[in-house]
């Protein structure tokens, strides 16, 4: 349904030739009624990819098609009509609405702009069935975003991202901004939806656990690339890219009395982005490393079955395995 190839995108630098290199490189796909995780630290790339996928930024250059139509090709009115099939849900629920809008002036806005609802009333009703959609009573529609918890802030980001009937919605660390209490409730509400919105899901997150509990699929990605994808169970029980293992060993355990061993977790800073290091970029801080992957770029390659990975040590250690 959705398929991203090859997405690329530079940022320049202020007064200087140089630039960011936030994206190099991303390929993924997305099924109908799927839910693709992609996790990282901050500052690969995840939140740039979101932005290319929906079209708030453009790509230096990669293909986003939805349905077999090229969003990357379109303009204007063409594109207006198809962000209404792909959606996004912002990190920070406060900075995302307009604190000078009441939440039922907010949702009719996304009514009015994408004409739904012939008449003032239709529109009101539609406000109504949104917020009930999301677990908030009809007095909310006359409330100010500083009048509510962020979890009911996020709540309305929800809807206002559903108002136009999606079948994707990009969720850029949706529960990241919340109080752990209502984390649980957000999320809960995020899979219920899914199920009965028959919804496809993008979602992002640095927090292993979050993308455990609600993807499908998983993908890795560190310093603007895929590092390793496949299913959700074979990602983050079996992993085979180092970054990956390191990003699960630094999951706590939560009972204190389990006798097991500490994994390794990720050690040192991400690159500069301006000035990318040679081979692969995950080698400084790599504790396997090999001389190979100083100077080689590897390639994202199944090593299991529909698991892939971008790794030269995994990959030769693959190949050894077979008789």
């Amino acid at each position: 349904m959705l398929e991203a190839t090859d997405l690329v995108k530079r940022f320049p630098v202020r007064d200087s030739d140089a630039v960011v290199h936030a994206l190099n490189g991303v390929s993924l796909t997305l099924d109908a009624g799927e839910t693709l995780g992609i996790v990282g630290e901050s500052g690969c790339g995840k939140s740039t990819l979101a932005k290319v996928l929906v079209r708030l930024e453009d790509p230096t250059s990669g293909r986003v098609v939805l349905d077999g139509i090229d969003l990357t090709a379109l303009r204007g009115r063409k594109l207006r009509e198809q962000r209404r099939r792909i959606q996004m849900v912002f990190q920070d629920p406060y900075s995302s609405l307009d604190p000078r809008q009441s939440v039922g002036g907010a949702l009719e806005e996304v009514l009015t702009v994408h004409r739904i609802g012939a008449t003032a009333r239709d529109r009101t009703r539609r406000v109504v069935e949104l917020l009930d959609l999301v677990g908030l009573s009809e007095a909310f529609a006359q409330r100010l975003p500083h009048e509510m918890s962020g979890g009911q802030r996020q709540r309305v980001g929800v809807a206002r991202a559903l108002a136009v009937e999606p079948r994707v919605l990009l969720l850029d660390e949706p529960v990241s901004a919340l109080d752990v209490s209502v984390r649980a409730e957000v999320m809960n509400l995020l899979v219920h939806l899914r199920t009965e919105l028959q919804l496809a899901y993008v979602f992002i997150s640095h927090d292993v656990a979050m993308v455990r509990q609600i993807s499908d699929r998983v993908a890795v990605m560190y310093f603007g690339r895929v590092v390793e994808d496949g299913g959700w169970k074979d990602v983050l029980d079996a992993p085979l890219h180092p970054y990956t293992a390191g990003l699960r060993g630094a999951v706590p355990v939560p009972d204190p009395t389990l006798a097991q061993p500490l994994e390794a977790t990720v050690v040192g800073e991400v690159p500069n982005p301006v000035a990318p290091p040679s081979g692969c970029p995950f080698h400084p801080r790599c504790p396997v490393a090999e001389d190979v992957c100083r100077t080689d770029l590897p390639l994202l390659g199944e090593i299991r079955p529909a698991h892939r990975a971008a790794c030269h040590v995994a990959a030769a250690a693959s190949l050894s395995a077979i008789p």
